[in-house]
């Protein structure tokens, strides 16, 4: 078996994946451009990859392509129907981020409220050095317990940030969808979560329905003072609406760990933005990425590949 991983920078060099236990050659490129994918997989039986598209035009010349291994859970860059047409398998890995997503959300939700990242930016230019007294307090500091937490999408992910919430002391609301005609037991009707949450944190899947659910629209529902947090897909987010609803104190502020494009342009207003804007915080899709994640993501990729020459699925 011939294994070619095409984008092997996608995850941390700390962690490689294991190698698998059956007879294999193995060629790893760090990154892989468009025009590349069909020269470096042509004689390939197996194609490791995390973001690399795989379209129907491009399969279609990949004759001896047998498994599509993801390093992620998204398969959105994958053309799946065309897999099944043409016998290819497509395995990805799930459920490996369940404990580091929830903590980068309540981490977010904590500098958020307590003004962390500004009282830090003050820092690089002195401020407290030249404050008159032995504090100041020019940013404001509000208690997570007992703040409303919104949270869209009730998967593992999302629920679990609601158990941890609770545990802090927070009042937890899971958002029904945005247009359905009645209410599940355990959910609250989509714009009475945006009306009544503190902090509004996206934990569901990106599909036709939720590309651009938050926008113009859904931003004017949001309760003043809020905050905003994605760390799940960019498209999720309006960007350009995002931007002027910080701009216009229709939020208090948004922190975000994924963007529409990515890795980004640098002329990306919100990156553009977050330079000067102090009620903006991006990290750089990270919020998976902590050393006990990626360990579990690259063994299941392993584990993938084994079940995949053992059983044929």
């Amino acid at each position: 078996m011939k294994i070619v991983f095409l984008d092997s920078t996608a995850l941390p060099s700390h962690l490689p994946i294991p190698r698998p236990d059956f007879d294999h050659e193995w060629v790893e490129y760090e990154t892989t451009s468009a025009s590349q994918v069909i020269e470096r997989t042509i004689d390939a039986d197996i194609v490791i990859t995390s973001k690399v598209v795989f379209s129907r035009e491009i399969m279609q010349q990949l004759p001896k392509l047998k498994l599509i291994a993801l390093t992620a859970t998204g398969t959105n860059n994958i053309d799946l129907v065309a897999a099944k047409d043409l016998g290819i398998v497509v395995k990805n890995v799930a459920g490996y981020s369940s404990v580091t997503v929830p903590e980068h959300v309540l981490g977010l939700i904590f500098t958020l409220k307590h003004s962390l990242h500004l009282w830090y930016r003050d820092q690089l230019q002195a401020k407290w050095a030249e404050s008159p007294q032995f504090c100041y307090f020019d940013h404001p500091i509000k208690d997570v317990r007992g703040a409303t937490l919104g949270i869209i999408g009730k998967g593992n992910l999302g629920a679990e940030v609601g158990r941890l919430a609770g545990l802090l002391g927070m009042n937890v609301l899971y958002a029904e969808h945005k247009n359905a005609t009645t209410c599940r037991e355990g959910y609250t009707p989509f714009y009475d979560v945006l009306a009544q949450a503190d902090i509004v944190t996206l934990h569901c899947p990106l599909t036709a329905d939720t590309e651009n659910l938050i926008n113009q629209e859904t931003l004017s529902h949001f309760k003043k003072g809020a905050f905003l947090i994605n760390t799940g897909r960019g498209p999720l987010i309006n960007e350009s609406d995002l931007l002027i609803a910080l701009k216009n104190g229709t939020l208090a502020g948004a922190a975000v760990d994924v963007l529409v494009k990515e890795p980004p342009e640098k002329d990306n207003p919100l990156i553009l933005a977050a330079k000067t804007l102090p009620n903006l915080i991006v990290t750089p899709h990270i919020a998976w990425a902590s050393d006990s994640a990626v360990t579990t993501l690259v063994g299941k990729v392993r584990s993938n590949l084994e079940e995949f020459v053992r059983t044929g699925k």
